[in-house]
């Protein structure tokens, strides 16, 4: 994992992100859709208006994000739920800690193959993510529609499977890649934001979505301690507003759904 830690340091030194630390700049990293949308459309001119320039720096993955802020690349980013969070924090020792839930993104499952998920076939491969969280998520749909069955547990993967009627196969991948093995397998487990990026919509695409129940609320983040800085309450404030609700609203039509 310190191996994992050097070469991600240089890639944050490549993209040339400026050390956080002047007291009227917030440097946020955040993925495309919706994150970056939100607050490059309606989180920055509502900072302005408190003397703050928000400056987004954009991630196509939910790694680097998260130890520019433990280095201290970052201020905060925006992207994740509490139980990425907490798995990352397990298994790379670092100290990112949520300050306010901002919305849900509903997990969904995708095809270009099938039209309805009892079209599955025995030995059809599935595309799911390989980080904790998400694969969770993806393993308890399955279960909700009874497909599958898997060991009782907080995190759940394929190998946790006990009941797998169809055989179905688990292709194991990054959150970001599986919008782009749709053609490759029967179904794909894909984030909201990764199926917005590609120009999927949810709520008529998806052969099934997480419900507005989901637990998986998208978090401002930042580093433990730093909770509690006036830029960072400045941002959570904006973030919070009711412009931002008006606009998720209005943008995703559902796709995502306000936490506040």
């Amino acid at each position: 994992m310190k191996n994992l830690k050097f070469l991600l340091a240089g890639a944050l030194f490549a993209l040339n992100l400026q050390a956080a630390g002047d007291e009227k700049t917030i440097v946020i990293g955040a993925t495309p859709v919706p994150h970056a949308e939100i607050l490059e459309e309606v989180v920055a001119p509502l900072l302005a208006k408190e003397g703050y320039k928000l400056e987004v720096k954009v991630f196509n993955d939910y790694v680097i994000p998260n130890l520019a802020v433990e280095q201290g690349d970052l201020d905060a980013n925006y992207f994740q739920g509490l139980p990425y969070m907490k798995s990352f924090n397990k298994d790379n020792d670092t100290h990112i800690v949520p300050t306010v839930g901002v919305h849900v993104e509903p997990m969904g499952i995708y095809s270009r193959k099938i039209k309805k998920l009892d079209e599955l076939k025995d030995g059809d491969k599935v595309a799911i993510s390989n980080n904790t969280a998400d694969s969770t998520r993806s393993i308890n749909l399955l279960e909700k529609v009874g497909i599958i069955k898997a060991k009782d547990g907080e995190y759940k993967s394929p190998h946790d499977i006990v009941q797998n009627p169809k055989n179905l196969k688990f292709i194991e991948m990054e959150s970001a890649q599986t919008p782009r093995a749709l053609d490759e397998v029967a179904i794909a487990f894909i984030n909201i934001n990764y199926a917005l990026g590609v120009g999927l919509k949810p709520t008529q695409d998806a052969l099934l979505l997480e419900g507005k129940d989901s637990p998986y609320t998208n978090y401002v983040a930042v580093k433990a301690g730093n909770e509690n800085l006036p830029k960072i309450k400045a941002l959570d404030k904006a973030i919070l507003s009711p412009e931002v609700k008006k606009f998720i609203e209005d943008r995703y039509k559902g796709a995502v759904i306000p936490s506040f």
